[in-house]
């Protein structure tokens, strides 16, 4: 049944969105610092034509950021993206993409007008064609080479500030590896220095918005890849789990019966050739992760380093970081303290929000559990568990932004670890977005989740509670009205039954009606309801 999908889909697309769009990787536009491709609908830059963008300088956020990174002009990401362009396309209304040619997340359509709401499912929820369909889509994009982007192999200097371009083809699977590689990779400073307290998408407030922009866009390069509009990446649900229940052949591969470290021979993954896990001699040859295959997938659950990692996260580990108020706090990095965002990431205690450096828990723990090559955070997207785990972690920040609906200004304008700034624009990404936009619903976003929506934990909040609040607040104002009602009904009850008496005196006795008419009784009754 697999075989026969992915053969199929062999015939479909081959598109992509992520890191450097292939029409922007010439010569020409790296010295020009421009990149406002045409759209393929009008052939006009940015789809300028048919009101979808136009091409505009970059305005970069001027906030201070912390002291953790204390360089400037060393590193290709600085002020993304500001060392390779400083034009772009903005796209207007639902429009998106690096030529303005995609829809809004949220929206599709011809003309991007269609809003719609998907829902990302438990992996155990989906059916067994649904699940060999997810299983076929992966090995699909791992077999299909990026038609739209293209990767650099070298900085900007290397690349003799653009003279000399040095790109590579990658498929559309390691481009996502590639693009998280990329955006938590050392400093290299030349020589054989380099600097390792450096990570714009770890460790800082823009963790949780920044995967969360890396699983949309994969989703969308899935949909477009494969036709499959409702397509969405399931989640497991790690919590209070005894062991890797996803790691079987049926699912995300078993172990192999040889050597544990091993997937089995039976799994779609046995086969898989990992790319940018050798970091030390990345930096020792002061050069870049080129997308060349570099062994197989490694993954040996529960036989990891058990005094750092003693457990999985448990409901309750949820539960705590849930009631912490504050999305971040103090230096805003991984020696914050409580701070929701650090928590769950894993480098502070679920059980008191206090940053330990001894520990990794919640979302670390299940990077360290695998012990593999997910264990790695520059490599660790190789491995395809790491797009359910992280589908779970985003569910429980969609959680929170339901349980405490924060303002935007809760995410820090200032201060925070270079590029983790609310107005940053987050690496690598081209087209650009901030960190800001996605401290959003994801419903805002045009997905849900399966769980959240069977029971939405934010529902007496968003729904009852503003009521019962403004009942309170003018409940004396409604028992004076009850009172003033009361006596004022009092009164005309009174009133009427004088009136009453005095007309039955006036009338004879065989005048008086015996049964009312329909039309009284229902008169009467509604007076009475009343």
């Amino acid at each position: 049944m697999l075989l026969a999908i992915l053969c199929c889909l062999l015939w479909g697309f081959q598109i992509s969105a992520g890191h450097f769009p292939r029409a922007c990787a010439s010569s020409e536009s790296l010295m020009q610092k421009e990149c406002c491709p045409p759209w393929s609908g009008d052939g006009s830059p940015c789809g300028q034509l048919s009101g979808r963008g136009s091409c505009q300088d970059i305005l970069l956020s001027n906030a201070p950021r912390g002291p953790q990174f204390p360089f400037t002009g060393v590193d290709d990401r600085e002020s993304w993206p500001s060392v390779f362009y400083n034009r772009t396309c903005q796209c207007s209304g639902n429009f998106m993409g690096f030529n303005c040619g995609n829809c809004r997340f949220g929206f599709g359509g011809p003309n991007c007008t269609e809003k719609r709401l998907l829902v990302r499912r438990n992996i155990f929820d989906l059916s067994i064609p649904e699940k060999d369909r997810f299983l076929a889509y992966l090995t699909l994009a791992k077999n299909t080479i990026s038609k739209d982007y293209v990767i650099p192999t070298g900085t900007y200097g290397q690349m003799n500030n653009g003279s000399t371009p040095m790109f590579n083809d990658v498929n559309i699977y390691d481009l996502f590896v590639w693009m998280h590689y990329y955006v938590s990779r050392d400093t290299l400073l030349g020589g054989s220095e380099i600097w390792r307290d450096i990570d714009f998408a770890h460790e800082a407030p823009g963790f949780l918005p920044w995967h969360r922009l890396f699983l949309l866009l994969w989703e969308q390069d899935i949909r477009e890849l494969t036709g499959d509009e409702n397509f969405t990446v399931p989640y497991w649900d790690w919590r209070d789990a005894e062991n890797c229940d996803i790691c079987t052949d049926e699912y995300m591969g078993g172990r192999h019966p040889a050597n544990p470290n091993l997937l089995s021979p039976g799994s779609f993954f046995s086969s898989w050739q990992i790319i940018c896990s050798r970091l030390e001699e990345y930096n020792s040859r002061q050069t870049l992760c080129n997308g060349t295959p570099e062994g197989p997938l490694l993954r040996n659950p529960g036989n990891h380093d058990k005094t750092r990692t003693p457990r999985l996260p448990s409901s309750d580990d949820v539960e705590f970081c849930l009631r912490l108020t504050q999305y971040e706090s103090d230096s805003m990095d991984k020696a914050a303290n409580f701070s929701f965002r650090n928590t769950l990431e894993g480098f502070a205690s679920p059980l008191t929000g206090i940053a330990d450096t001894t520990q990794s828990s919640m979302h670390n723990a299940l990077h360290i559990y695998m012990n593999g090559t997910m264990s790695q955070v520059q490599g660790s997207a190789n491995d395809p568990i790491f797009l359910l785990h992280h589908a779970f972690v985003d569910s429980i920040f969609e959680q929170w932004l339901r349980r405490h609906h924060p303002l935007q200004e809760v995410y820090p304008e200032a201060n925070a670890p270079i590029g983790h700034n609310r107005g940053s624009y987050m690496v690598p990404f081209i087209p650009l977005y901030r960190n800001g936009d996605f401290f959003i619903s994801s419903k805002e976003l045009g997905y849900e989740y399966s769980y959240l929506q069977d029971s939405d934990p934010g529902f007496f909040q968003n729904y009852i509670a503003p009521y019962l609040e403004q009942a309170r607040q003018i409940w004396p104002w409604l028992l004076g009205a009850a009172l003033v009602g009361a006596v004022l009904t009092a009164m005309l009850a009174g009133l009427t039954c004088l009136l009453c008496r005095h007309k039955r005196k006036q009338l004879p006795e065989e005048r008086q009606p015996l049964l009312m008419e329909k039309e009284d009784y229902h008169s009467l009754l509604y007076q009475s309801h009343l």
